[in-house]
């Protein structure tokens, strides 16, 4: 699972909705005392003109402007002048401001999205050493003025004036019954739903371009790893990213018989020290220290591996990292809540983020990650890995993959057989055709899709970057090692190529550009989930069947349990930050460590038997991407939903096109179009009782 860098190619609404946290009801100053006389003879005046049918319209639309309405935009004569003018009083006013607003924010969406992508360009892309001024790039947000300038300029006013704004309530109880249109008038008001100043969306892109800086270059170099009798565990020239491919690496042990099982406990022990910030700051990307995670000394290298060895006679400090990785959470967590202000309705990110941006109240969130790992079928499931694996679990085991068909290849094996078939980014882009094919495209969408997808290599594990408008190119980034792409980084690319495919559809065949999209991150993280599960297939190594198919569904339920907790994490450290609000980094650290542990005791002790245990915090996510681990979860939920309808359907590409170009409607209305019900746990809890009866027989 890697994160898409949504954020860099957001809708404007989006934008609006997640980097700023945008919510209806952002307070202004109170009505002046002028606008009651003017409204009313507004009111009077044009609804004369243009019939009393528009009177509620009209009534409406003065609210909803009085409510954003300054005094440096203007006197009663200049607010009464701006009714008269800007007023859409027939269908054929309305059908043409619609028609022009949605065609011009298209045009911001795509042109910002290509600006971003270059200001960000050294920093996401391994183009070479990042400067210090490509820094300054990456953390310049070009649309950070916009919407406030949409405001000065009285653009977000006729938007106001003539479109309704709605509440979630609004939209969950009265959607389904809506057109089309109306869906998208009601996003076209949501855009303009606040006035969030300029400087906060600057500060929330500024802090947000940092961490991702820090945790893109966070990396361990694997030989430089000794264990109790100074051996080097892990071959020459890997530098893994944290957390996934550290996470990635101990999945890849299970296939290992010659020493696995010691190097999926040293990474366990990496991982503890990463979040404990007992890890030595020298070892961090450092390929001239050796370090033992266990007994934490380090010492300079003599093996020159990726790049000259340490000079002799370097000293080496063991000092820890000074709970960085805190620091950047906590100032994410400052810049994010200066927007709250400007949310009474939903007054905290956490509020936002659920409310707004997922369309899912928290409560009905929490209610199904709790559901997955407090089954019965958790521990059945866990009783099934102890027997497979001929062993007590380990905590590390909560990334158990031997479910999965590659379980029967090594990864050197992978490896080899990825490096041969795409030894550049350039190469991979070439057989995206036969790529496509084979998960279930007509070769006439393969070229479809490969024509609408650049591939590019990474700097850190992978993102998607989606176009900002039709016709524009989707990014998938993935990373390609100087020997070629190994099997992790065309596992990632597999996933991020999901989310491409979902975003070419859903932004070149939805009917209105205020609809593109899907409803949240958790449908587009579901349908790449999806889509990296057929990896194997993609490579030609192995072939589904009736036992293949259980195993896979225990595979997701197995990784929704582990993720749920995750998520769980993320969400109590965000709720401590805003009960201690002038916490510490080293404050933080602690709560954060507590957390993990609380949520470990609760669902996972009673399973692996080993209590207090802290990796459920081990997840970049939690730092760089504010609240966003939830959406994973949610995502194997809806993931599983969608791949049980196209096994009834049997048409993978059929299917996939016909979901994704409904567009961005509520989570609900998405999935019952999708597959006739709502997003939820049941399925797949069901599914996986069947799969355990069928395995175990």
């Amino acid at each position: 699972m890697n994160l898409p860098r949504t954020c860099l190619g957001l809708s404007l609404l989006a934008v609006n909705v997640c980097c700023s946290s945008i919510l209806q009801g952002a307070p202004g100053p109170d009505a002046p005392a002028w606008f009651k006389g003017s409204a009313a003879k507004l009111e009077s005046e044009l609804g004369a003109k243009y019939g009393e049918s528009q009177r509620p319209r009209l009534h409406r639309g003065l609210d909803q402007v009085a409510k954003f309405w300054e005094p440096g935009d203007g006197d009663a004569t200049v607010f009464e002048g701006f009714v008269r003018r800007f007023f859409a009083g027939t269908q054929a006013d309305v059908d043409a401001t619609f028609g022009r607003f949605e065609g011009m924010l298209e045009q911001f969406d795509g042109h910002l999205s290509e600006l971003r992508c270059e200001l960000k360009r050294p920093i996401d892309l391994d183009t070479g050493p990042v400067r210090a001024f490509d820094e300054l790039f990456s953390a310049y947000d070009p649309g950070a003025h916009l919407i406030d300038d949409c405001f000065r300029n009285k653009l977000a006013f006729v938007v106001l004036l003539n479109f309704p704004l709605t509440t979630l309530d609004q939209r969950l109880a009265e959607g389904e019954h809506w057109t089309r249109r109306e869906w998208a008038e009601a996003r076209l008001a949501q855009t303009f739903s606040t006035r969030i100043p300029a400087e906060v969306n600057q500060a929330i892109a500024e802090t947000q371009a940092d961490a991702e800086l820090y945790i893109d270059d966070y990396n361990v170099c694997m030989h430089h790893l000794l264990d109790g009798q100074g051996s080097r565990p892990f071959p020459a020239g890997l530098r893994l990213i944290t957390h996934w491919n550290l996470r990635d690496e101990i999945k890849a042990r299970y296939g290992d018989s010659a020493g696995g099982l010691a190097r999926q406990r040293m990474i366990q022990r990496v991982m503890e020290r990463i979040i404990d910030q007992t890890i030595p700051q020298a070892v961090i990307n450092n390929p001239q220290v050796d370090w033992n995670p266990f007994t934490n000394s380090v010492q300079a290298s003599p093996v020159a591996d990726l790049g000259a060895a340490a000079p002799a006679g370097t000293l080496v400090s063991g000092a820890a990292e000074p709970d960085t990785r805190y620091a950047k959470l906590l100032a994410i967590f400052q810049a994010e809540s200066r927007a709250d202000p400007y949310s009474p309705e939903a007054p905290t990110f956490i509020a936002r983020r659920f409310e707004i941006d997922r369309q899912m109240s928290e409560a009905r969130v929490r209610t199904m990650l709790e559901q997955v790992p407090g089954s019965p079928q958790f521990a059945a499931v866990a009783r099934l890995i102890e027997a497979r694996l001929g062993r007590p679990l380990e905590p590390f085991d909560i990334w158990y993959n031997g479910f999965r068909p590659m379980g029967a290849y090594t990864e050197a094996q992978l490896d080899a057989i990825v490096r041969a078939r795409y030894p550049t980014a350039a190469a991979y882009k070439a057989d995206m055709p036969n790529i496509l094919t084979r998960l279930g495209f007509t070769p006439e969408r393969a070229a479809y899709l490969q024509a609408h997808i650049d591939v590019e290599p990474s700097r850190g594990p992978g993102h998607a970057m989606p176009p900002g408008m039709s016709g524009q190119k989707a990014r998938l980034r993935t990373r390609v090692e100087p020997g070629g792409m190994n099997y992790k980084g065309f596992n990632i690319a597999v996933h991020e190529m999901g989310h491409n495919i979902e975003e070419t559809f859903s932004m070149n065949m939805v009917d209105h550009h205020l609809l593109a999209g899907v409803p949240n991150t958790a449908f587009t993280e579901a349908l790449a989930m999806m889509t990296q599960g057929h990896d194997m297939e993609v490579l030609g190594l192995t072939k589904p069947d009736a036992r293949s198919e259980a195993l896979s569904t225990l595979d997701v339920f197995w990784a929704t349990s582990e993720i749920s907790g995750v998520a769980l994490v993320d969400i109590g450290v965000w709720h401590w930050m805003y009960d201690h609000p002038r916490a510490t980094p080293a404050e933080l650290k602690e709560a954060t460590l507590g957390i993990a542990r609380d949520v470990w005791n609760r669902f996972y002790a009673p399973v692996f038997h080993q209590r207090d245990v802290t990796l459920l915090a081990i997840y970049s996510h939690m730092i760089s991407d504010q609240l966003y681990l939830p959406d994973y979860p949610i995502g194997h939920l809806i993931g599983f939903q969608v791949e049980e309808q196209i096994r009834k359907t049997g048409d993978f590409g059929g299917e996939y096109e016909r979901m994704t170009k409904f567009g961005d409607l509520a989570p609900d209305l998405w999935m019952k179009n999708a597959t006739g019900k709502p997003v939820g746990p049941d399925a797949l809890l069901a599914a996986t009782q069947r799969a355990l009866d069928g395995v175990g027989r």
